[in-house]
């Protein structure tokens, strides 16, 4: 069984910091948090690496929400229950179609300078939207320039410390009460971090797989720290396969906006054939999980690693102005998308599931809340609409700190509290050899296809490895590497359980979806074990 916690500790002989909000993480759900919490307490922003490192540097695409006379909540509403298939709480959408507009407004007021054409905002569309209601920033920079304004208005904040370099290890709970967190400094010294409420806002754990538009940073470490807690955790098994990474030898698996094929772009096998229109009535502009499986089912037909995105059909100028990054990053490795076509192939991008969250992004344990990929609000169900995920953020950000105001203090102050098992020191593979044979295993058993054979085998290589919890972990790489064999089980056990195909789930044993049997939430909890909860989709 996975352990309580990670190391051993004993609060009593640790430094105390003292704080009102505990914010882990830095991109857009962390950082929009911080400053909303900021208005009236005092915030400590914890990051494993930089102010700017997160998934949301990397978002391109853009934001969703309704600003066009054109566009309606109801419309967004109907487009995320779709791609969500069946597995949505309409509660949590109804939530972010009306509420997002104004967090749009709010990251405006904070800085964020979106695109503008004509003195108005510049709307594109993405796959499975009706209607154009993606608004960007630097073409395709969008993420890039949301963090940017938010570190520049939370690094200069009088209530907010940004705390760089620093490791969570662990959540301190009592009684199901979080009352803080265990922090490793960077000059290796352990203290306890105690405050009214601590908020998750670690991202995703894209770092599972060996081809990912991740960032490094992306370790799941979230997910596993709440479900050492004691927080139940919701739908692991639905992983979002980005279509289109560059797949082209000495580059990373570098994210070809979704926006791209909104503009027009088409897919090409590599015998130059168009091929969308044999999977689904909106070819290119389909939800990204057919897209994702289409592609792996052409290159497997014509024996390839890659398929091709072709948008050469273009003006190379109005190409250029909308995705500048993208058309940069290819030309840095030889590609010019004005008159080339990119060879690209899916890889893991976003995590639908997580930290089960209310309305106000309160998890099963008191005073822990999450906001953000790691969390589970139900806004995205099997399969998230493109650029849900920053409205999201933002829209459950404002309404976790609007609930941390009504808190009462806290009273517990961890005294006591300590976990001494004598952890032995082992002999251990290295790290990276272990990291790279965990994604191997998600790539080859858990990954795009899924087969109760497969599942079944992935499952058993990840159990081997369960001796390291027993192990005395010294390192931040030990520590992720801990956390992502946490997900990764969660993960595979879930997709075990789930015998159909929805969303991001596919199986090939059972390719059909299945609203009689499954149209609920695999729930996983540490003490309770697996349970199930049906979906509240209207």
């Amino acid at each position: 069984m996975i352990p309580r916690y990670l190391v051993d500790f004993n609060l009593s002989e640790l430094p105390v910091v003292d704080t009102d909000v505990i914010v882990i993480g830095t991109g857009i759900a962390g950082l929009f948090s911080a400053i909303k919490a900021s208005e009236k307490h005092r915030v400590i922003v914890i990051t494993k690496k930089a102010l700017m490192e997160s998934n949301t540097r990397y978002a391109q695409g853009g934001i969703a929400a309704v600003i066009s006379e054109e566009d309606s909540p109801e419309y967004h509403r109907q487009d995320t229950l779709m791609a969500g298939a069946g597995l949505c709480s309409s509660a949590s959408v109804d939530i972010l179609v009306n509420e997002g507009p104004e967090g749009v407004k709010e990251l405006i007021t904070l800085g964020t300078a979106f695109d503008e054409e004509n003195g108005e905002l510049a709307l594109t569309r993405e796959g499975a939207h009706s209607h154009r209601r993606i608004l960007h920033a630097n073409g395709d920079a969008t993420g890039y320039e949301i963090v940017r304004a938010l570190s520049e208005q939370a690094a200069g904040h009088p209530n907010i410390e940004i705390w760089n370099e620093h490791f969570v290890i662990d959540l301190i709970t009592e009684d199901n009460e979080c009352i803080g967190v265990l922090v490793q400094r960077p000059d290796g010294q352990r203290i306890f971090v105690r405050g009214l409420a601590t908020i998750l806002c670690s991202g995703g754990a894209g770092q599972l797989y060996r081809y990912t538009t991740n960032p490094d940073v992306a370790t799941g470490d979230g997910v596993a720290m709440a479900y050492r807690a004691g927080a139940v955790i919701r739908d692991l098994e639905f992983i979002q396969f980005h279509p289109t990474s560059l797949c082209y030898p000495g580059a990373p698996r570098f994210l070809i906006s979704e926006a791209v094929r909104g503009e027009g772009a088409v897919l090409r096998n590599i015998k130059g054939e168009r091929f969308m229109d044999k999977y689904h009535e909106l070819q290119e502009l389909a939800p990204r999980d057919i897209v994702a499986r289409a592609i792996v089912h052409e290159m497997e037909e014509t024996k390839s690693s890659f398929v091709y995105l072709d948008i050469t059909h273009e003006a190379p100028e109005t190409i250029k102005h909308r995705f500048p990054t993208i058309h940069d990053t290819c030309i840095g490795y030889g590609l010019d998308m004005t008159t080339d076509w990119i060879p690209v192939a899916p890889a893991a991008h976003y995590m639908m599931g997580g930290v089960r969250t209310g309305l106000h992004g309160e998890t099963s344990v008191h005073r822990l809340f999450a906001c953000g990929e790691v969390s589970s609000t139900g806004v995205h169900g099997a399969n998230r609409l493109a650029s849900n995920s920053l409205s999201e953020a933002v829209v459950f950000g404002r309404r976790i700190i609007e609930r941390i105001q009504q808190m009462p203090p806290l009273t517990r102050t961890g005294e006591g509290i300590k976990c001494l098992t004598e952890r032995h020191d082992a002999v251990m593979q290295p790290i990276v050899e272990r990291r790279l044979k965990l994604q191997k295993v998600m790539v080859r058993q858990v990954g795009l296809r899924r087969s109760e054979e497969g599942l079944t085998k992935g499952l058993e290589e990840l159990r081997r490895q369960l001796p390291i919890f027993k192990a005395a972990l010294h390192t931040r790489e030990q520590w992720e590497y801990a956390n992502m064999l946490t997900c990764a089980l969660l993960l595979t056990e879930s997709a075990l359980a789930r015998e159909e195909s929805r969303g991001g789930h596919y199986r090939v044993d059972y390719p059909q979806r299945d609203d009689e049997g499954w149209r609920k939430h695999i729930l996983q909890q540490r003490e309770k074990g697996m349970l199930e909860e049906m979906s509240d989709d209207a």
